[in-house]
């Protein structure tokens, strides 16, 4: 099959609930994305052959917002657009369907990625019969069709503490590892790590517009309260709102092309796509879905575990990567060396593509050759992609 390459990799920053990003629809996170790569590479509108977007929160955003980002981007009419839904792995899946795509023959210069506003997400009240007498009750969208398993109908962060129980992790630990999470992140702001792949916006705010630069809740963790924190999900679990993810907005897009595509632009690419992969367990077990997915991604690249030099695995909750580290024997040290979603936000739908997209520039960045990128979902799914550097 036909190489593919990553030639570019961008993101929003990382927008906190009903923050700075709160007046852009996912859709516009994404256009705003796509014409940066389409520019600074200075393409033609017409040269993208199609977009594969990631979205996992769609209700209220209109039709196909694919589609939308390829129109509101200006490329061309012709541009074919497809939303995919994977829950959390939606954006790193699309990565996935866009680089087969190249590898068939079908396509040569595609942009995917994910996009996502979690502020937006509207409520659900339902009139189609009709409503004689009575109140009319709503339900979250956002906790229904985002957070909420569909078989036991129960928080996802209930089905996490089922997995803290079985590895045994302490609060301690699990404080431990957000506390690290932020410090990395903010530490890889102040020294610049995330400037290459982040697109700056403008708030909207038409009083005081200013430019929206950096991922906003990486400094809202107080360290010297982590351990007064109540437990969120469950009155003696172990799972805080500090060491778990939190609620975001943002778009994450890479512009994948063949080697036919390189030539006939003059591309120059920075990493290329060596192997991907989905895996499937019991939904209550998504937390570990990563560890399944991994040795799947690796297998037709001929590497293993110990060879991969950075990975980036999702931080839904600190006892994700914790888990996937223990199954798989990874060191800690190569796991989201710039922080990870307890700190910088897991906007769902754009977070499969946000880790990719940091680890694209983290190789480029620390001259490593291999990364793996893994995320797992609700249902009790995962993805994971392998790059190599160039």
């Amino acid at each position: 099959m036909k190489e593919v390459f990553i030639i570019a990799a961008k993101r929003t920053p990382i927008g906190g609930f009903l923050g700075s990003l709160q007046p852009y629809a996912a859709t516009d996170l994404g256009s705003v994305v796509t014409q940066s790569i389409v520019s600074d590479l200075d393409l033609p509108t017409t040269a993208i052959d199609s977009l594969y977007i990631g979205n996992g929160l769609s209700a209220g955003l209109g039709q196909a917002p694919a589609r939308q980002v390829g129109i509101l981007s200006g490329l061309s009419d012709q541009t074919d657009a497809t939303t995919i839904n994977k829950v959390c792995s939606s954006g790193l899946k699309a990565v996935a369907l866009a680089t087969q795509q190249i590898q068939l023959g079908q396509e040569h210069l595609v942009i995917a990625g994910g996009i996502e506003s979690m502020s937006r997400v509207p409520f659900y009240s339902s009139f189609r019969q009709t409503h004689k007498l009575g109140h009319v009750t709503s339900i979250d969208g956002l906790l229904h069709d985002g957070l909420t398993d569909a078989y036991a109908n129960i928080h996802m962060g209930k089905a996490a503490e089922i997995g803290i129980r079985h590895f045994n992790f302490t609060r301690e630990e699990l404080d431990t590892y957000a506390l690290d999470s932020y410090q990395k992140a903010q530490q890889a702001t102040e020294k610049g790590k995330f400037k290459a792949e982040i697109v700056a916006l403008e708030s909207r705010n038409k009083s005081n517009p200013t430019p929206i630069d950096r991922d906003e809740d990486i400094y809202k963790i107080i360290p010297e309260k982590l351990a007064q924190l109540a437990p969120v999900f469950e009155e003696n679990g172990k799972l805080t709102a500090a060491n778990s993810s939190n609620l975001n907005d943002g778009a994450a897009l890479l512009l994948l092309a063949s080697a036919d595509a390189v030539a006939t632009y003059n591309l120059k690419p920075i990493a290329k796509i060596i192997g991907y992969a989905d895996a499937a367990q019991d939904p209550l077990w998504f937390t570990t879905a990563p560890a399944l997915a991994i040795p799947k991604a690796l297998k037709n690249t001929e590497l293993t575990i110990e060879e991969i030099d950075l990975f980036e695995i999702n931080e839904a909750y600190a006892s994700v990567p914790l888990s996937v580290a223990q199954l798989l024997n990874i060191p800690l040290d190569r796991i989201n060396i710039y922080g990870g979603a307890v700190a910088l936000g897991h906007p769902i739908g754009a977070s499969g593509a946000r880790i990719l997209v940091t680890l694209t520039h983290a190789l480029q960045q620390e001259n490593k050759r291999y990364g793996v990128a893994a995320i797992c979902n609700g249902g009790g799914g995962a993805t994971a992609l392998v790059i190599e550097k160039i």
